[in-house]
């Protein structure tokens, strides 16, 4: 059963233009040009309970505001949406206790007091008995490993133990969804592999529904099994991760070790040169031509070490990317 419906969400901003110098500020007094930005535009998709959803796309793709559509932060230009059987913007008090939103840019925690007074202001906010409260954050600091932490001050955490923090502030009410929004932001890759595993944990063992945005791949590949790609305010893909590199093509990669230097113009004859130099190489083919190409490189090139390799998650997202501005490019749409 979807425990998030979207259909057909949007939302626009109205700002307008104006140019440096005197002139153009007298002028502007008078006469404005407005302008729209679209931020999200028609976008519908569903999320079941307990699903983890991949939610990508590039800077300004339109992703944050999506999630702060669903949180209730926005009200939308137009389209509906219904999470928990509830409108998000309506912000009614039995929706808002039952979710959370953790922006890996922005602190709900108090810079100057200790971890625990910021985590007793939640417990007060959503109305939590001091058993309740002192259940879940025993088990979340067990979790996260940050017993040690919660008496010292949130300015003197790192922001690897700052963020593990901030998980434990959203769920000290123990949500049924969760919005991520890169919360693995500026982390070591230590820190991010601890918050993706405990993410992982913490959602299998509780159900809990999550939609995730992340710049990071590894974070999608290794939390999310389903992906949602928007880009210029409308969505682009929706599927498995494992279909992505499938809608532009199937293709291979050969990765090629010379025992001598081998020129871009004589690799070009084999397949598209993706990065060449210092004896290496790295050529993409399509699926059904890598046992022709590979056996024509072994018996013509000098070959030390070969491996085929699939695209990466990155790699489809790319050509997504790149196949969607060409469609924006002639007025058409990605088939």
């Amino acid at each position: 059963m979807a425990i998030i419906e979207v259909d057909r969400l949007s939302k626009d901003y109205t700002y307008y233009e104006k140019e440096t110098g005197l002139r153009h500020s007298l002028r502007n007094l008078f006469y404005r040009k407005q302008l729209i930005r679209h931020a999200v535009r028609d976008v519908s998709f569903e999320v079941e309970e307990g699903e983890i959803v991949g939610f990508l796309g590039p800077n300004g793709a339109g992703k944050t505001t999506t999630l702060k559509l669903l949180s209730g932060i926005l009200h939308p230009t137009s389209g509906t949406a219904r999470v928990m059987g509830f409108t998000p913007w309506e912000r009614k008090k039995e929706y808002k206790m039952n979710f959370s939103i953790v922006m890996g840019q922005k602190s709900q925690l108090w810079w100057d007091l200790p971890a625990n007074e910021s985590l007793a202001l939640n417990k007060s906010i959503y109305e939590l008995s001091d058993r309740a409260f002192q259940a879940t954050l025993d088990e979340l600091a067990e979790l996260l490993d940050v017993r040690d932490l919660l008496s010292v001050q949130v300015r003197r955490l790192s922001l690897g133990e700052r963020m593990k923090i901030e998980l434990i502030a959203s769920l000290i009410h123990r949500p049924k969804i969760m919005f991520l929004d890169e919360p693995t932001i500026g982390l070591d890759l230590i820190s991010q592999k601890n918050i993706r595993q405990f993410i992982k944990t913490y959602s299998k063992q509780t159900k809990t529904t999550i939609l995730l945005t992340s710049h990071y791949m590894a974070d999608i590949e290794n939390l999310c099994k389903r992906s949602v790609v928007i880009n210029h305010g409308s969505i682009v893909f929706d599927g498995e991760l494992s279909k992505m590199n499938r809608l532009v093509g199937d293709r291979k990669r050969l990765r090629l070790q010379f025992g001598v230097p081998v020129d871009e113009v004589t690799l070009s004859r084999y397949g598209r040169v993706v990065e060449s130099g210092e004896g290496q190489a790295l050529l993409e083919v399509e699926k059904q031509e890598v046992k022709t190409v590979l056996q024509a490189v072994l018996d013509v090139l000098p070959i030390v070490d070969f491996n085929v390799e699939e695209l990466s998650i990155e790699d489809g997202l790319s050509e997504i990317y790149k196949k969607e501005r060409d469609a924006l490019e002639v007025g058409g749409q990605i088939s």
